[in-house]
């Protein structure tokens, strides 16, 4: 599905710059400040709408679809940026809507993005783990989302870095060290949970409990 942002952003932006140039003229002046203030809005407005309705349209479609246009969508919408150009801090996890209102972040926010837009689809959240991975052309730390088609199946990799949705004997570029979800904290070389500082998982509870509160996450069971 082919989400046209830009000219929806600039329709907003025709309208609201209208309106004030009808009821105040002198505002012609500050037309430039105006306009980049009015630009800002339109794309921010743009990219929620279009989430929102990504989901509501994809709700009822085949996983693998769900996939490619969160996946897609998300790649799209949003550039990446440093956590401290973005958020004026060395590391933050910021949620969906906070992320796509911005249209700027990492490569956890791409992922986290993604993770709670095909949950809020319908994709049961055990079949998606947030993956901490190591970039080796890139020599740095990286997250992805993993989907987990079964139990026997190797998992699809969704990434920022590589637009193409691959498995993950396909991504040698990649190496993973340990993911997670609402269900718990998986290291990766054995499939059981385990135990991880108590600090790591009160930041997941925490964006977890954000998320919820500005609308970009579904109430999720625990266990």
């Amino acid at each position: 599905m082919s989400l046209d942002v830009n000219r929806l952003a600039h329709a907003l932006l025709r309208s609201l710059l209208a309106s004030c140039w009808l009821f105040s003229p002198a505002l012609l002046a500050d037309a430039p400040a105006i306009q980049s203030s009015g630009f800002s809005t339109a794309l921010h407005d743009a990219r929620l709408v279009s989430w929102h309705n990504l989901i509501a349209n994809s709700t009822y479609d085949d996983e693998r679809i769900q996939l490619k246009r969160v996946n897609q969508f998300i790649n799209r919408a949003v550039s990446f940026v440093s956590d401290q150009q973005a958020w004026g801090t060395e590391d933050y996890w910021a949620t969906p809507a906070q992320t796509l209102s911005l249209g700027q972040g990492d490569c956890e926010d791409f992922a986290i993005a993604k993770y709670f837009s095909l949950v809020r689809m319908g994709i049961p959240s055990e079949k998606l783990r947030l993956t901490f991975v190591k970039a080796l052309k890139l020599q740095q730390a990286h997250m992805v989302l993993a989907f987990y088609p079964s139990a026997s199946e190797q998992p699809l990799i969704l990434d920022n870095l590589d637009p193409r949705i691959r498995p993950a004997s396909e991504r040698t570029d990649l190496l993973p060290v340990y993911s997670f979800n609402h269900h718990g904290v998986f290291l990766a070389k054995t499939p059981q949970r385990v135990s991880q500082p108590p600090a790591f998982l009160a930041r997941w509870s925490e964006l977890s409990e954000r998320a919820l509160a500005d609308g970009s996450a579904i109430p999720l069971p625990r266990g």
